[in-house]
């Protein structure tokens, strides 16, 4: 009956152990360490700039001055709602020294959402891209903030390239006021001069350290509180379960850092294990691939619209692959069919790897099960990470299931979040303590365990719709339309998309009186342009009379989806004919 597999990695993995030894300190101290040791070692790159362990450490010193100077105290919440730039990198490890905690938020957010992260997690500060700043300033009185600090992409630029950004995307950016009530980088990184002692605050790998943003089990956003320890952790697991890396291995930060793959994986465990990060601000699958040659990178990772998008690339045709030595799908289930053809593209360009799927929830910073290098079992999402556990049980209860036999999936080890932000009774539901006196994640998900410790996903039991890689709760966009003045009723749903694997739309029943014409289309997407964020918008709007409704009368969702899978099968025989 037991479904645990205590040291599922000893069969499979060779040497690496099953228990780790981890680092006893903060988030930045790691990273301090690594700097000691290699300090000529490239920490990151970003657009043709390279910046050193050594530079990296001085960099985020000074930034740390800096909130120290404004009065930055312990505990306190800053919002970083950044690409992966490097004053991003700097904040983000600067607040870690002064012990304060990072609120990590999509510069992509509607000003709405903004304004709900922000009081949320009770920021008194915000980091952002001048590009951004015009949302920020709507809605700033708002909110707690008491400074806002603008960043922008030019500032870290090389000579040459600046030129080129300038006429191009600087172009395309308002110009903010002289007189406007903000701190700019450069001003801001100069108050630092003014700090001299005590802006090193002694934390502890368990305080708190930073706020990712998911929809949990329930669908409503929630802050998920995690730990020094947490993303430490991380980090040393993942290289345990890559016995192939190597300090000064490149990994293409592509995954947004306000993700948990992202900070995560991408950079932290990179920065904290002596690898190399090559930052991608905002990339398309054609940048992706050209990052990837140019840097002849070592370790990639995306979701599976981005692995079947450079399929198609022309510009990939003659690309030698030899150097990359793990490339990792998450984020969405990865088909059988786009894993053999991917693996079949990894051949053809001289690679010796085949993607790897793993597994994970944010409430555990993010993956936490991985397929290992050399041994596949198709369909099967891996086995969990050294000290990581998994469990497969009767859904929302501790009772375990055989072998084989579908249930809900559990996790626990040393990544397990610490708390949902301001929800104690939603944190008492996912976080339980069981008789093996581990502490369980419930994470909603549904799978399998087979009898050699294997997981196989198998689907979620929450409502959710995952595009282009991000999670879109249907039930948090039918709240914000059902406010509009106009709306009756709405329905979320996800239909299928060759490219993002799902797209967002909705199905709006008007108030009585109120014309389905385009005027009222217009009105109701420039509402939802306000309040939703990109990523997540619908991209159609369909008008109905009554909704189809379920016994007990709720809206049957899943009668709308099934009509618009018809409605593609027609196209498609369409097409065919």
């Amino acid at each position: 009956m037991g479904t645990i597999v205590k040291t599922p990695w000893i069969p499979y993995m060779g040497n690496v152990p099953a228990h780790l030894e981890y680092f006893n300190g903060t988030m930045f101290e790691a990273i301090e360490v690594i700097a000691k040791k290699y300090p000529k070692h490239i920490a990151f790159d970003f657009m043709g700039r390279s910046i050193t362990y050594e530079k990296f450490v001085e960099e985020v010193e000074k930034c740390a001055k800096a909130l120290k100077t404004i009065g930055i105290r312990e505990n306190d919440k800053i919002t970083i709602a950044m690409p992966n730039c490097p004053q991003a990198i700097y904040v983000f490890y600067a607040v870690n020294m002064v012990g304060a905690v990072a609120n990590m938020i999509h510069p992509l957010s509607a000003e709405k959402e903004i304004e709900f992260y922000l009081n949320e997690s009770e920021s008194v500060t915000a980091i952002t891209l001048d590009q951004f700043y015009a949302k920020f300033e709507a809605i700033r009185q708002n909110t707690k903030l008491i400074n806002v600090i603008i960043a922008s992409v030019q500032d870290e630029l090389s000579k040459p390239i600046k030129a080129g950004y300038m006429l191009t995307e600087g172009r395309k950016i308002q110009k903010i006021p002289q007189d406007a009530p903000i701190i700019r980088w450069n001003e801001f990184i100069k108050l630092g001069k003014h700090c001299f002692y005590n802006y090193r605050v002694n934390r502890k790998p368990e305080d708190s350290a930073v706020i990712l943003y998911s929809g949990g089990t329930t669908g409503k956003t929630k802050g998920i509180v995690l730990t020094n320890r947490n993303f430490n952790a991380l980090g040393q697991q993942v290289i345990a379960a890559n016995p192939m890396f190597r300090p000064g291995d490149k990994m293409l930060a592509a995954m947004p850092l306000f993700h948990g793959f992202g900070l995560g994986v991408c950079i932290h465990t990179m920065l904290s294990q002596g690898g190399r990060c090559i930052l991608v601000p905002r990339f398309t699958a054609k940048s992706y691939a050209k990052l990837i040659v140019k840097y002849k990178c070592n370790f990639i990772a995306g979701v599976p619209t981005l692995y079947e998008a450079l399929l198609r690339l022309p510009s990939m045709e003659k690309a030698d692959l030899s150097s990359l030595k793990g490339v990792f799908s998450g984020g969405d289930s990865l088909s059988v069919e786009l894993k053999k053809k991917f693996d079949a593209f990894l051949y053809d360009h001289k690679s010796t790897v085949q993607v790897r799927e793993g597994y994970g929830a944010t409430e555990t910073v993010t993956a936490c099960c991985l397929t290992p290098p050399h041994m596949f079992k198709q369909g099967s999402i891996g086995i969990p990470f050294p000290d990581t556990y998994i469990k497969i049980v009767k859904p929302d209860t501790d009772e375990e299931l055989p072998y084989g036999e579908e249930g809900e999936i559990l996790l626990a080890g040393p990544t397990t979040m610490k708390e949902y932000m301001n929800h104690p009774d939603e944190t008492a539901k996912t976080l339980r303590t069981h008789a093996d006196g581990l502490t369980w994640v419930y994470t909603g998900d549904l799978g399998v365990m087979d009898n050699e410790g294997f997981i196989y996903f198998h689907g979620r039991a929450k409502r959710m719709i995952i595009t282009s890689g991000y999670n879109v709760y249907p039930s948090q966009l039918e709240n914000i339309l059902d406010a509009h003045e106009k709306v009756q009723m709405s329905c979320v749903i996800g239909i299928p998309d060759e490219y993002k694997m799902q797209k967002v739309k909705a199905y709006v029943k008007l108030k009585d009186g109120v014309l389905a014409n385009e005027e009222t289309k217009d009105e109701i997407f420039a509402y939802c342009r306000k309040n939703i964020a990109k990523y997540a918008m619908p991209y159609d709007i369909e008008f109905k009379e009554d909704m189809p409704k379920t016994l007990v009368g709720k809206v049957a969702y899943r009668d709308l989806e099934e009509e618009e899978i018809k409605k593609l099968q027609a196209k498609k025989e369409e097409a065919l004919v």
